[in-house]
């Protein structure tokens, strides 16, 4: 009788390596107390607003596919929370559309982006260094999809931006930045 082969779970890069080395690396670096203060990166958001395309069909699906291919989950609609005159909204119109990743997906989207998509940015120097709030949670906005490797050419034809925001659980935004520049994360260099 033969015995059918279990293979450990395989976990995500960045993961292991934020348990294993970056989690202890942090302790001493930013002089922490104990192990719970440590940053840890709790989920990213994806954003993809719809904008001016809010009615065009084609446009929705498109970006709908985008963050499917992107994520491998399929993205909730957002809709207005109230009218705006000025912006021709009225309250429950479709406007974008979201996808928060957790876990495992979350650090493999994170060590695609690093180490695949912002190095195919073209005239990249780096992600700004202002983009935290005051939580320690960091924005990052990009302009152009076709960028990721998940997506043809075909796919790409109609260009649309996205936002990807990292929230980080953290005491301060120094914090924060010290943790994503473990992951990889690379900042522009500040003129001095």
């Amino acid at each position: 009788m033969a015995t059918a082969k279990t293979s450990a779970p395989v976990t995500a890069r960045l993961k292991s390596e934020y348990q294993d080395k970056y989690a202890a690396e942090l302790i001493k670096e930013l002089g922490l107390a104990n192990a719970m203060q440590v940053p840890k990166l709790e989920k990213i958001v994806l954003n993809i607003g719809l904008g001016r395309a809010k009615d065009d069909k084609k446009m929705i699906e498109v970006a709908t596919n985008t963050l499917t291919k992107i994520t491998g989950q399929k993205p909730l609609e957002t809709f207005a929370k109230q009218s705006i005159a000025g912006f021709k909204l009225r309250e429950g119109n479709k406007i974008g559309l979201k996808v928060t990743l957790r876990g495992d997906q979350m650090y493999e989207f994170m060590d695609r982006l690093i180490n695949i998509v912002l190095p195919r940015l073209r005239d990249f120097h780096g992600v700004s260094g202002k983009a935290f709030d005051k939580s320690g949670n960091y924005s990052l906005g990009l302009v152009d999809q076709s960028v990721f490797p998940e997506l043809t050419f075909e796919e790409t034809t109609t260009a649309h931006g996205m936002q990807a925001v990292f929230v980080v659980k953290c005491q301060e935004q120094a914090h924060s930045r010290a943790l994503l520049e473990k992951f990889g994360m690379p900042f522009e260099k500040e003129a001095k």
